[in-house]
């Protein structure tokens, strides 16, 4: 059974199926294929990522209504009010959780309460003064992951064998470290265009680099990645020699390997696979010494590299963040783990 892949979803599925004609139109067969498109884009209304996370809200609320003798439906602001309170201070051995994960819970609750025709209504009072109140109480800066550097990227290079799926994973780090790319943006990779239907996009290998062409939230965007300075180092060599062992022409860029590690098959690898990969070059090259080794892999994950290149490149910030996709500086900001702070003196600017 392939594991790195989730099931689908009956509720999915339920919600694309209520998609039908009105009953006063009559069918034809123009109508019953647009149908049948309308179905397949209400299916990829969200990543599958999300719609797993929107999946498990839905159970853990559904549940925890279970064990107080409710029911989670129809949606009662009053109660959720409760959850959310339960989910801030709860009794017991519960740990707290933090504000972002209670929001993105009531974004599962909205989205459960979707997929059965029912509509949550989050700007309720006693929904809307709850969480007010837990953000007053709770809220702090999120938890950063520690960035993965230039030479902390060397290091993890190292620790790879000269093997397939070390030029696939040696490709894969650096190709997600120089685009700046988040680990569902790197497997999502195909090689040409409109290869498979789950791409989240392609490149192009140029005489200069590579140009990769993603989907993202807020459209599609390009990103440039040129060559690198060392052969070693390198991401588009390392892509070129990857795709040239592999014999990929067609279809997903990162695949999976036989079990003998010889030959390249078709599935696409899963975004974990970044996840993993990261921690477990980290740990081989003694990375945060310092550091026990639970706390070190908590610390590292896929968001790393991202954050890492954005604290590497030092160049105008405005580069940086065109290069990552944010819609502004201060989100850039917030990736930059060694920017050089107070650089500008604005206030002997000001005359001060």
């Amino acid at each position: 059974m392939n594991t790195e892949h989730d099931a689908h979803n009956p509720d999915d599925q339920d919600a694309a199926d209520a998609i039908a004609l009105p009953s006063q139109v009559a069918g034809s067969g123009t109508l019953d294929r647009l149908v049948e498109t309308a179905r397949d884009y209400a299916r990829q209304a969200a990543s599958e990522n999300t719609l797993t996370a929107y999946r498990r809200d839905w159970a853990q609320f559904a549940r925890w209504c279970r064990m107080r003798g409710t029911d989670p439906l129809p949606p009662a602001p009053e109660l959720i009010g409760l959850y959310i309170a339960d989910l801030a201070a709860p009794r017991g051995t519960s740990p707290a959780l933090s504000v972002a994960t209670i929001e993105r819970r009531l974004s599962g609750l909205a989205w459960g309460y979707a997929q059965r025709g029912m509509t949550l209504d989050r700007k309720n009072r006693h929904i809307a003064t709850v969480l007010a109140g837990i953000r007053r109480k709770h809220a702090r800066p999120p938890a950063q992951k520690e960035a993965i550097l230039s030479e902390d990227i060397r290091a993890m290079l190292a620790t790879l064998p000269q093997d397939l799926r070390g030029l696939r994973d040696r490709a894969l780090l650096l190709i997600g470290f120089a685009g700046g790319l988040r680990r569902s943006e790197i497997v999502g990779l195909d090689h040409g265009k409109d290869d498979t239907p789950d791409s989240l996009g392609w490149v192009e290998i140029l005489e200069a680099g590579v140009l990769i062409r993603l989907r993202g939230k807020t459209g599609w965007r390009e990103v440039e990645i040129a060559r690198g300075s060392s052969a070693q180092t390198c991401p588009v060599q390392a892509l070129e020699r990857w795709l040239h062992f592999a014999r990929i022409d067609f279809g997903p860029l990162f695949v999976a390997t036989t079990p003998d590690g010889r030959r390249a098959t078709d599935r696409r690898l899963n975004d974990r696979h970044v996840a993993r990969l990261i921690k477990r070059t980290v740990l081989a090259a003694g990375l945060r010494p310092d550091l026990p080794e639970a706390e070190r892999l908590r610390l590292y994950s896929g968001h790393s590299l991202r954050a890492g290149f954005a604290s590497s490149a030092e160049v105008d910030e405005r580069y940086v963040q065109k290069h990552l996709g944010h819609a502004s500086a201060e989100m850039t900001r917030r990736y930059q783990r060694r920017r050089d702070r107070f650089r500008i003196n604005l206030t002997r600017a000001a005359g001060l």
